[in-house]
């Protein structure tokens, strides 16, 4: 733990010398431009995402040069993690969090729409949340099929991926809740799932939002078939036993580290 309070001292200078970040959005709500980066979406169904929903949703989709108070947090994040896949030769990263409600999921969408922006890579942000699905709600659409659909039902992989109008970024919804999602995260579909994600785009980062660690045994059945894992706490909420215990269920899979969320004045901050 010793590590997990110098982190935390750290972050909290940090915001102390950070501006206020607000996240924001701004997507057109006119048909979605040919793609600068080349990248033509045949099958995939594509979308156009409201302004105000995403500004609502503290969704940091189109991040500009002259708006660095929201951007700068999540490009350093993005760094950092693209430095260590990299490193290690990975593709596939979790997003987890000790219990629910801490921002896990908020999270998870903005370092996918922070990776897209790097011009070297696709990114593809899975929504493995299976009781409750919401990635989503966060871009303000319902989906018309998803992960639960290609698990339960074979439905064909292009027929529920969606563009979100956000270059070289593409979401796998969840689709209809389900009650029994760790025997479907941990069934040899989903492990075919997953290869296929991982090889058929040998630039392409797999994001997978996963359920709270401590809540059931759902991102723990998951964890053999993902690289390595994010682990996103909240600041004044999250106690220590938590992620203590937390850490310890996961001492079998590669963790680039902790995420601080709600650090006071800072929307985001993090430690490794």
């Amino acid at each position: 733990m010793e590590r997990y309070k110098k982190a935390l001292e750290s972050a909290r200078r940090q915001r102390q010398t950070a501006a206020s970040t607000e996240h924001s959005a701004a997507l057109s709500t006119t048909a979605t431009p040919p793609p600068q980066s080349g990248i033509v979406y045949t099958q995939t169904r594509m979308i156009q995402v409201a302004p105000e929903i995403v500004r609502k949703n503290r969704v940091i989709a189109g991040i500009a040069d002259d708006d660095p108070a929201t951007s700068t947090a999540y490009k350093m994040l993005r760094t950092q993690v693209l430095q260590q896949l990299r490193q290690n030769g990975w593709h596939t990263l979790a997003i987890t969090s000790p219990v629910a409600d801490e921002g896990k999921t908020l999270t998870a969408v903005n370092l996918a729409i922070s990776l897209a922006m790097e011009v070297t890579h696709t990114v593809l942000l899975v929504d493995s949340e299976l009781r409750r699905p919401s990635i989503h709600k966060c871009f303000g659409f319902t989906p018309e099929r998803g992960l639960t659909d290609y698990l339960l039902e074979e439905t064909p992989l292009p027929e529920i991926l969606v563009h979100p109008g956000i270059e070289r970024l593409v979401l796998l919804p969840g689709g209809k809740p389900v009650n029994n999602p760790s025997e479907m995260l941990s069934s040899p579909r989903m492990g075919k799932l997953v290869d296929e994600l991982k090889s058929r785009y040998p630039k392409r980062i797999v994001l997978f939002d996963l359920p709270p660690m401590l809540l059931a045994d759902d991102a723990l059945a998951f964890s053999p078939y993902v690289d390595a894992f994010l682990v996103v706490v909240e600041d004044g909420k999250t106690q220590r036993e938590e992620i203590t215990r937390t850490l310890d269920m996961l001492q079998g899979s590669n963790v680039l580290g902790t995420i601080l969320n709600k650090a006071g004045d800072i929307g985001q901050a993090y430690y490794y």
